[in-house]
């Protein structure tokens, strides 16, 4: 720490006083606040927590049912491989679906060419109507 002594040319004169602020205070006291600050903010978790069955799951009796939905290059629908022919029809089969009970798995098997937003309808349809088992088949052609 140093200290500025003014020059003492007059005897008996006043010191001039010092224009510069030390801040050396001060920057220690903004040191302790901010270590404080990070010693009181709580941590903060970056994940998503999931309830996750317990266990091992009991074994299937029947194998589940299978409804296919390919998607054409054209976007052209096929429901287990007959052509549907308007969004009317598909939601009538969608609606039939979601009524179930026991849902069968969709397979929703869009070609590699086809516009998204056909592909993406599909799955809108579905969701707005209820069906809960809807998957992604054959992802490995956008590879």
């Amino acid at each position: 720490m140093g200290m500025n002594v003014g020059s003492g040319s007059a005897k008996g004169a006043d010191p001039e006083p010092m224009m510069e602020m030390n801040m050396t205070p001060l920057i220690d006291v903004l040191l302790v606040l901010i270590i404080m600050m990070i010693i009181t903010i709580p941590k903060q978790n970056h994940s998503v927590n999931l309830n996750m069955p317990v266990g091992t799951p009991p074994p299937q009796t029947t194998q589940p049912v299978v409804v296919t939905i390919d998607v054409d290059f054209d976007g052209t629908i096929l429901w287990d491989g007959q052509v549907v022919n308007n969004r009317s029809e598909l939601e009538a089969k969608m609606n039939a679906v979601a009524a179930m009970p026991d849902q069968p798995e969709v397979h929703l098997r869009p070609n590699k060419l086809v516009e998204y937003k056909v592909v993406a309808g599909v799955m809108a349809t579905a969701q707005r109507l209820g069906v809960t088992k809807i998957g992604m088949v054959g992802n490995e052609q956008f590879q």
